[in-house]
């Protein structure tokens, strides 16, 4: 009989739970009678009562869910990798807890892995949000897609369903800093895409804020391109070559025109540039070198503070 591991982080979430449990729990009727359901709720260092809702979700339904309380905020990304180390069953889903990705994909998912494939994305064909928000998400999928990973599909996603031998290796990896669906892409596993539209948040306020976004960014461009490397050695070359050609050209002023004014503007214009794209260049470098020494210190992605469950 398979067991299906549901996989929630929770980030201020006590308005949605009770919507997210009921609706996961609806959703088992559209799945075979021999699966197993398994929710694993990671409360990410949540300061509301998204704790004491969850557990009042678990005293409802004791055989089913899971609460990982993790000591404080380490993120979505590393509180889904918790919640793949605690889950026990031969397949896995993770799906935000706002309830904009629609549950009852998961069961054209399952389909999908019992005819044997690993990895199973749902990902964003459009979005009921406007604005902002859905700008900067169109265009970081872009940039990954054409920069990083260009294996990855269009429109991005966070809606993934895969199998206990693709979470055994991401765990086993223990990737700081990085994109947690991506790395299941970069795995190599052969994938089934099912494009949907993903809801408008409706309850509560998003705590996905823009430097959080940004910091997403710069992790998943980093972790998965050497774009930034190799954009820094083009331009740099590019600069050597506008650098030599002025030099012939102030040699041969000094040759042909030795009276010729000197040109204290344009050397400053040319020190200050060549300057910014040094310091700029010396961030990039800085970001490499940082996630380098963030990886050898070995410090842990999540502290586990309780495990509620009743089962054990």
């Amino acid at each position: 009989m398979p067991k299906l591991s549901v996989i929630v982080p929770c980030y201020y979430n006590e308005e949605n739970i009770p919507v997210t449990v009921r609706e996961l729990v609806a959703n088992e009727a559209r799945f075979p009678d021999q699966v197993e359901f398994e929710y694993v709720f990671v409360d990410d260092g949540s300061r509301d009562q998204t704790l004491k809702v969850l557990l009042s979700a678990q005293a409802q339904y004791p055989d089913r869910i899971r609460v990982v309380e993790l000591v404080g905020n380490v993120g979505s990304y590393n509180a889904i990798v918790a919640g793949i180390a605690h889950a026990t069953g031969d397949c896995m889903a993770v799906i935000t807890a706002d309830m904009q990705d629609p549950p009852e994909l998961m069961v054209q998912m399952y389909d999908y892995w019992f005819k044997g494939f690993k990895l199973v994305i749902g990902n964003r064909q459009d979005r009921e949000e406007t604005g902002l928000a859905k700008r900067f998400a169109e265009t970081f999928h872009w940039l990954m897609k054409h920069l990083a990973l260009s294996n990855i599909p269009d429109g991005g996603f966070d809606f993934v369903f895969f199998d206990k031998q693709v979470a055994d290796e991401v765990t086993k990896m223990h990737e700081r800093n990085s994109n947690v669906f991506y790395l299941m892409v970069w795995l190599g596993y052969t994938y089934i895409n099912i494009p949907y539209v993903r809801r408008k948040r409706e309850i509560g306020k998003s705590r996905w804020t823009i430097q959080k976004k940004i910091k997403l960014f710069i992790d998943s461009l980093l972790s998965f391109s050497y774009f930034p490397i190799r954009a820094i050695s083009v331009v740099g070359l590019l600069l050597g070559l506008v650098a030599l050609l002025y030099g012939l050209y102030v040699i041969g002023l000094n040759i042909f025109a030795p009276q010729a004014p000197t040109g204290w503007t344009t050397l400053m214009v040319v020190v200050l540039f060549v300057s910014a794209f040094q310091m700029i260049a010396l961030g990039v470098i800085g970001e490499y070198v940082w996630r380098g020494m963030d990886a050898s210190r070995n410090r842990p992605l999540y502290v586990v503070k309780n495990i509620h469950d009743t089962n054990r």
